[in-house]
């Protein structure tokens, strides 16, 4: 997978973490809020309770129920009373009942009790609990019923009194409760306890008082007279402590929440900096580097390379990039090669450039010495010693030229501005040729030359200049590294109809690695018996270049003592 589609997966990957890590926290919230809601209407008021809370606070074993004393002491705070029972009616526990507590229940009684009010005005709310069909009934007095019931018969309708009994009036007291005497238009025509209560009702809002949240309202209406009493206690005073401690709860609730974003918001920005971040800084603390001519990897505090553990791995953060850090310690060791190779070449050239100098500085040095010794007047040369000097004055500066030349021809080469005009050629007669004048060449007769020609007639593209000047290199080399006795051969031969092999092979003294490494190299001046430091130090360099020229390559074997085989390799076209 390359570095684009890992990004890809990485950060959709990341995007997926985000948003399914928000939604738990969302539905947890919501979560919690809603089972907060539904605990603290369950405590407010245990008719508003779940099945899950009721279950939560009974069991039933051996034919018995029992209330966990949470459930009690609610069942107690609200005047109210429970019961258990099985689907026989039988009664399997209760508590808080007033009075005596019946030990079956019959069905008209049940049905009593959950669909209407009994004879004490009680009010009951039923749930049903596990798969053995046992029910848990709630009851409680609806107060303001009961006193509605002392009420209305002390009431002086016709005077519009109410005319409480005290008993009514310390009740009432005792529960911060009220009552109004309605008239049939609306407004109050006399009250008791009221404190913020309206003076005049509509329709609609005698409705809304019978739904009022936290309170227990009861009315009762005289059909003769048209009007209303409305009495009302409100819930106690621990209700709305409870309120108030579930708005704490939520408030607590929303800070941790906050917190527990932040934190999660700070974690994810500091994971986020360490997994991208802090490789992306490595990185460019290499890229900088290497700017810089510093060929290596940043490292650690331990030495070690930045991006790899102690075992040479990769380390977790930086496989995302692997394949740019695979580059970049590529393009280290290609640039540590090559300032490497340009420390030996500028070393080879000022070298080259001292044995240049000296080499030219010899040859200048006799023509100079010999021009001054034919202009001098105090001594008449003969016509013979004349032409002596001016032969040795013609060698040198020949040999100056040559120098010269091959400079010339080397960076021409570089420079691919040397034209070649292929001609086909017959290689037979044009490698006997240039055998030919080596062997009748008197310098070199202490020299054993071969030509092995090819069966048949073969032909090739060359250049015959610049063809003979890499032949001419070779055997040359061959002829200047050796010692007198060496036999050098040339031979010619194809392989199949594609491809053409010269040979050029002596029994010379040979190469070792390094000579051979450092062969085709441009400045490397070899050396041998008879010379030290001799040469321009191009000449392997310019053939190699001149068979590349051709379409050809070149290679070379030898091994000290055991003389030097060179051979190179055209196509046939």
């Amino acid at each position: 997978m390359n570095i684009h589609r890992r990004f890809i997966f990485q950060f959709f990957g990341q995007l997926i973490t985000v948003f399914v890590l928000f939604f738990i926290i969302l539905i947890s919230f919501w979560a919690f809020l809603g089972f907060s809601m539904m605990d603290f209407e369950s405590k407010q008021d245990l008719s508003n309770a779940e099945d899950y809370f009721i279950s939560d606070h009974v069991s039933f074993k051996d034919g018995k129920a029992f209330f966990k004393e949470e459930l009690k002491i609610l069942a107690k705070e609200q005047k109210g009373w429970l019961l258990a029972i099985n689907k026989n009616g039988e009664v399997l526990g209760h508590y808080n009942v007033l009075g005596n507590p019946p030990v079956t229940l019959k069905e008209s009684e049940i049905a009593a009790m959950i669909y209407g009010r009994d004879s004490d005005l009680s009010q009951y709310t039923y749930w049903e609990i596990g798969d053995e069909a046992h029910f848990v009934l709630f009851g409680r007095i609806q107060m303001a019923a009961k006193l509605l019931e002392q009420i209305s018969p002390a009431t002086d309708w016709k005077h519009e009194k109410l005319n409480l009994p005290e008993k009514v009036q310390n009740e009432l007291a005792k529960r911060n409760g009220w009552v109004q005497l309605i008239r049939a238009d609306g407004k109050v025509a006399d009250d008791y306890g009221v404190r913020n209560q309206q003076t005049h009702y509509s329709v609609k809002e005698l409705l809304a008082k019978q739904d009022m949240e936290g309170s227990s309202t009861a009315l009762h209406f005289d059909p003769d007279t048209e009007q209303a009493i409305l009495v009302g206690v409100p819930a106690d005073e621990k209700n709305s402590t409870l309120e108030k401690s579930l708005l704490e709860s939520l408030n607590k609730s929303l800070i941790i929440i906050f917190i527990i974003a932040f934190l999660l918001l700070l974690g994810g920005t500091l994971w986020y900096a360490r997994k991208f971040g802090v490789p992306l800084l490595t990185l460019m603390k290499w890229i900088q580097n290497l700017g810089s001519g510093v060929y290596q990897e940043p490292g650690d505090v331990h030495g070690r390379p930045a991006t790899r553990t102690k075992n040479g791995k990769l380390k977790r953060k930086f496989r995302l990039y692997k394949e740019l850090i695979a580059t970049l310690a590529q393009l280290t060791e290609t640039l540590k090669e090559t300032e490497k190779q340009r420390r030996v070449m500028a070393q080879t050239r000022e070298e080259w450039i001292s044995g240049l100098s000296h080499d030219l500085k010899t040859p200048l040095s006799s023509i100079s010495g010999y021009a001054q010794m034919l202009a001098s007047t105090d001594y008449s040369w003969s016509e013979k010693e004349t032409r002596a000097f001016a032969g040795i004055m013609s060698e040198k500066s020949a040999y100056m030229m040559d120098l010269l030349e091959d400079l010339t021809l080397t960076y021409r080469l570089k420079n691919n501005a040397l034209p070649i005009a292929k001609v086909r050629t017959d290689l037979n007669e044009f490698i006997r040729r240039i055998i030919i004048h080596y062997i009748n060449d008197p310098v070199y007769q202490d020299r054993t030359f071969h030509f092995i020609p090819h069966p048949e007639s073969i032909t090739a593209s060359i250049d015959p200049k610049w063809f003979q000047r890499i032949l001419d290199n070779i055997i040359a080399n061959a002829i200047k590294y050796n010692p007198p006795g060496t036999a050098i051969s040339v031979s010619l031969s194809s392989i199949e109809e594609h491809l053409i092999v010269i040979n050029i092979k002596d029994d010379g003294i040979g190469m070792d690695s390094a000579t051979l490494g450092k062969l085709f190299s441009r400045y490397y001046r070899g050396t041998h018996t008879g010379e030290t430091g001799s040469g321009s130090g191009l000449g392997m360099a310019i053939t190699k270049q001149l068979v590349h020229l051709h379409g050809g390559t070149i290679n070379v074997q030898s091994k000290p003592q055991n003389g030097t085989l060179i051979r190179i390799m055209l196509p046939v076209h």
